[in-house]
Order: C-alpha cells, then structure tokens, then sequence
C-alpha cells in the first residue's frame, strides 16, 4: 500500500513538473504572439491632470488596447484619435471606459489609422486633454 502511494505521488509530482514548463512555454509563445500583433503602440503622457499606461493597436487595425491605465475622474471623457492634442479632425471611439485598468476600443471599420497617431483623453466639458499618447 506504501509502495503504491509513492508511486502515484511521484507520478502526480512529475506530471506537473512537466505541465508547468508546458504553461511557461504557452504563457512565452502569448506574450510572443502579442508582440507580433501590434501595428502601433505608445505611452500615455499627463496633459491637463496626471495620465499613465500604455495604448496599443491591433495588426487587424480594429482594436484599441489601454494596458495599465490610470488617469483622474472627471466630467464627460472620451477617447479620440486625433492627428493633434485638441485637433478638430478627430474619430471618437465613445466614452472612456474606466480611469484605472485595461480597456479596449474598437476602432470604426472606416478609420485610417496611419492618419491618426495620438489617442486623447478628452474632457468635452472643460475642452482639455486629460493626458494622450503618440502611437508610433
């Protein structure tokens, strides 16, 4: 009975030793194959309060991905991209999502995305930009 415990403990034992270095592998080719599926990225810098994180774009140019995020609450935020801070030509992707995590946008079908290299956190009420990125 001794002997038979062993034997299933150092086989439970080996198998996940074997399928944790499988996990790190899996987890590597992820990381990986989000690297090799951004056209554009950037990072956050403060405008009218403090703005942090980083802004990618899919290959797809369909998504728009915040990855730790973190700005202040204000009124009426959106999300542009714009060819210049507080430009008038810009495309709005809504309202911001949150003021602290990882979001994403999708980015309208119709959007050039090589015409527009800034995302802009927009404050409609007071027209300032909360912080923005240049994606390059």
């Amino acid at each position: 009975m001794k002997n038979g415990l062993v034997v299933l403990f150092l086989v439970a034992l080996f198998t996940n030793c074997s399928s944790s270095s499988e996990d790190m592998q899996t987890e590597f080719e992820m990381e990986q194959e989000m690297e090799e599926t951004i056209v554009s990225k950037g990072s956050f810098v403060s405008g009218a309060h403090v703005t942090s994180g980083n802004v990618a774009v899919s290959s797809d140019g369909k998504q728009l991905n915040f990855t730790n995020f973190k700005t202040d609450n204000g009124p009426k935020l959106l999300v542009y991209l714009t060819t210049n801070v507080g430009s008038s030509d810009f495309v709005s992707l809504g309202d911001l999502k949150g003021i602290q995590g990882n979001y994403t946008y999708a980015i309208p079908s119709n959007t050039d995305i090589s015409k527009y290299k800034i995302v802009d956190i927009w404050c409609v009420d007071f027209s300032v930009s909360f912080g923005h990125a240049e994606l390059k």
